[in-house]
């Protein structure tokens, strides 16, 4: 027993004397004296390194022995130093600037730079070191910091110091976030990301939104950060029409570890076409990447910043370039707030000949567990590879504390408090809520003044609701609506309750239910929003939805049964009635038009168009993304941004005598659309292909019809689905039909070329509809605008076969 436990002592000190690390720290500065921020430190001939904070300090931590540390920075030479570690010591370095020479270089009088015959080799070679790697992992720590320089003392009536939490003159970081993981790829697109820890200043239960993805920027391709940044990508100095979009200068070379690099400036052959600035390193030979410093300015056409550098630095792996170090800078101005900030990526430990299980790369792109976020300061004190800067240091201690105190239930009462005050002006214009958020509770009460519309069928009237929300802390929730609507014209009241309980994040699963009784729109799809119908109806004497009634109960539940893959069943029972005008006031009265009847066939009489009738009908469909790629958290999983189609086909069943039902008819459809197809410089496409018939229509009612998105207004909400110029209920079909939309957004290629208007960024777009039914056959629009942001405006023409119907402007909003 004895030299057993003397055994186990032994082992356990031999162990601590092995694993026990040393940390090896200092600050990198210039021959100046001056800090270089985010300078590289490797150990020799591997991948395991770290990267200096924004002040040039440094730590890397090192087991007894003796190693070669390499210290790096563009622009930089490199150094080598040799250490034997058995104790934490200080070692600083001073780096002196790299001296790039052309000595080897021949350049006559008027004859090309020399550059363009290294970037023609680099292009020649791009696409094989581009596939050269097909697959690897590595280890990647992203540290992103976010700064706000000044800003406006109030925004929005609200005090931005004591909102933002900054300093008397209005400064301070906004957002601080660390995280640590293990990152896998195969070519040609799957990757897979599990985040090992996770920190954010002042969120002591938030995870972070660092993805070592996003860092990735490959210049080997030919257009990056497409739909990022801005929607048409910009062109990488090696893409393979580099040429025609840069000049090249070369500013010399130097051997760096018994390599010949060449340094080459990247110049803009036009100030606003969507290219780089800044500085390529080519090595001589292999015409790799060595490094960049490559930056976009808002003349590239970016959005939302003034400026983005990108700094990469690159290791040799086995007979490849892996890039090692990854550092985004950033600054703008929106709206007087100054900001400016980073996110540096340190990737190490690279195996780029892994073996992968199988099904290992399943759509899952980033995976975050409950743990995450729950490292201590002793943890990341450890494991931090770049060291905090003292305000970083700070940042956390502040913010820390007081998230736990605005977590306490005395806090967050006094604060709702204050936001719970009632106000008339609030209710009117923005609505009322009632937050508990100690016990995440909350009730909205609608903004009264948007309740209030105007139609021929109910005279002026509200429509008002009361929602409540309880939210649980795996993100689970449930919510309660009753609402109440009333037309003071036909004095009639209706009412509804509406629940639904989301009860299972990661499926993306819930369950929902209503009933009462209510005045809707005979398109289901609906035709004009409640304060355009009041504009038109009021004013310009044209009142174009139609409407009915009807009492109702509903049932309905969605859940996703495999990746991408959502299922969603429903049940419906109605009692329908049919609704005649009862008002014809208007502010201004039209000579030349008078209201049509809530009858859409028959405009000039109040005919019923159809009886009263009882309906019991059920839904199923099926809607698939290929290529769905989700991040999981503990909190729910998210979809993002597919680049392939949704394909989604559905079937709906009128029963025939169910509980006293009038209808019977059988319903199948398939629809496939895709969002922002990227096409480089030529901007993005979306389009919407559908196809659906009624296999038995044996007994129906035009509410059960299969209805199309119309509008005849100058005004309305964009919609992919929806015609711009067609009737909004004369051709809904009880039979088959065929639908297809398609818009290109050329993202200013061509307007980005006319002196006076690029600076107004505006993006071109064309676009057009389609549908047959044996109610429509061939009809067809195409139109053609501007857009800027969220604003629309186009110009455009429909037709019924080769006959023009309407033509004219239209105007949209929002996204």
């Amino acid at each position: 027993m004895i030299k057993f436990c003397a055994l186990v002592i032994f082992c356990s000190i031999t162990s601590f004397v092995f694993a026990q690390q040393f940390t090896i720290a200092g600050t990198i500065k210039d021959i100046s004296g001056q800090p270089v921020p985010f300078a590289s430190v490797y150990i020799k001939s591997t991948t395991k390194g770290t990267s200096a904070n924004v002040d040039g300090k440094y730590e890397i931590k090192l087991n007894k022995g003796e190693y070669t540390l390499t210290f790096r920075a563009v622009g930089y030479k490199q150094q080598e130093h040799i250490l034997r570690v058995s104790e934490s010591s200080t070692l600083n370095v001073s780096l002196t600037s790299e001296s790039y020479t052309l000595e080897n270089v021949t350049i006559r009088g008027n004859a090309e730079d020399p550059a363009y015959e290294i970037i023609r080799k680099a292009i020649k070679q791009r696409k094989v070191h581009l596939e050269e790697v097909n697959a690897f992992t590595c280890d990647v720590y992203i540290k992103g910091v976010q700064r706000l320089k000044s800003a406006p003392k109030k925004f929005m009536g609200r005090d931005i110091r004591k909102v933002m939490e900054l300093d008397t003159n209005r400064q301070g970081i906004i957002y601080l976030s660390e995280s640590q993981s293990k990152f896998s790829f195969k070519r040609p697109n799957e990757v897979h990301e599990e985040m090992i820890s996770s920190k954010v200043a002042g969120r002591n239960n938030a995870f972070s939104f660092n993805k070592a993805s996003d860092l990735i920027i490959n210049f080997y391709d030919n257009y990056l950060l497409e739909n990022k940044l801005s929607a048409r990508g910009f062109i990488s100095p090696i893409a393979d029409n580099a040429l025609f979009y840069y000049k090249y200068k070369l500013l010399g070379q130097t051997q760096e570890n018994g390599e010949t690099v060449n340094k080459i400036e990247v110049i803009p052959r036009r100030t606003n076409d969507p290219v780089f600035r800044g500085i390529i390193y080519i090595i001589d030979g292999s015409w790799r990447i060595y490094s960049t410093d490559l930056f976009l300015t808002k003349n590239a056409g970016i959005n939302f910043i003034d400026t983005l550098s990108i700094n990469q630095e690159f290791t040799k792996v086995n007979e490849a370039y892996m890039p090692t170090a990854v550092n985004f800078q950033f600054n703008g101005n929106v709206l007087g707030f100054k900001f400016a900030g980073y996110y540096v990526g340190i990737y190490s430990n690279y195996n780029i000949s892994p073996v992968f299980p199988k099904n290992f790369f399943s759509g899952e792109i980033l995976k975050i567990t409950k743990l995450v976020n729950k490292k201590d300061s002793i943890y990341w004190n450890t494991n931090r590879p770049i060291p905090l800067t003292p305000d970083e240091k700070i940042n956390y201690v502040v913010k820390d504390s007081i998230a736990k105190r605005k977590e306490s239930k005395t806090y967050l009462d006094s604060l709702e408090k204050e936001n719970n005050k009632f106000g008339v002006g609030k209710l009117l214009l923005r609505g009322y809520s009632i937050n508990d958020r100690y016990d995440s509770v909350y009730i909205s009460f609608d903004p009264v003044l948007r309740s209030l519309f105007y139609n021929t069928v109910e005279g002026f009237a509200i429509k008002y609701g009361v929602t409540y929300r309880k939210v649980f802390g795996d993100r689970r929730s449930y919510s309660i609506r009753p609402e109440l609507r009333y037309g003071f014209a036909n004095q009639k009241l209706t009412g509804s309750l509406t629940g639904s309980y989301f009860y299972d994040p990661l499926k993306r699963a819930s369950i929902g239910a209503s009933f009462g009784n209510g005045i809707f729109d005979l398109n289901n799809l609906g035709s004009m929003t409640l304060l355009g119908n009041t504009i038109n109806t009021l004013l310009y004497e044209k009142n174009f939805p139609k409407f009915y009634e009807k009492s109702f109960f509903n049932f309905n539940t969605t859940r996703e049964i495999a990746s991408g893959l959502q299922a969603s069943v429903s049940f419906d029972y109605t009692r329908n009635h049919t609704l005649t005008n009862t008002t014809d006031f208007k502010l201004f009265d039209n000579k030349d038009r008078e209201f049509t009847s809530n009858n859409p066939f028959y405009p000039n009489t109040e005919t019923p168009l159809f009886p009263t009738y009882t309906s019991a009908s059920a839904s199923a469909s099926l809607t698939y993304t290929i290529g769905q790629q989700y991040i999981t958290r503990p909190d729910g999983k998210f979809y993002t941004e597919s680049r392939f189609p949704r394909i989604t086909v559905l079937y709906k069943k009128g029963f025939n005598g169910l509980l006293g039902s009038d209808i019977d008819y059988d319903f199948v459809k398939a629809e496939i659309y895709q969002d922002r197809i990227g096409l480089g410089l030529w901007g993005y496409t979306s389009f919407l292909v559908g196809a659906g018939k009624f296999l038995n229509n044996a007994k129906m009612y035009y509410p059960e019809y299969k209805h199309f998105a119309g509008n005849i207004s100058t005004i309305f909400p964009p919609n992919l689905r929806k015609f711009q110029y067609l009737e909004f209920y004369q051709f809904s079909t009880n039979q088959q039909y065929f639908e297809a939309h398609l818009e290109h957004n050329f993202a200013g290629f061509f307007l980005n070329k006319v002196p006076l208007l690029r600076k107004a960024k505006l993006e071109e777009f064309v676009g057009g509809g389609y549908l047959s039914s044996p109610e429509k056959r061939n009809y067809k629009e195409f139109y053609f605008g501007l857009q800027r942001l969220v604003l629309r405006v186009s110009y455009g023409f429909a037709y019924d076969g080769a006959k023009k119907i309407s033509q004219g402007f239209r105007i949209s909003y929002g996204f």
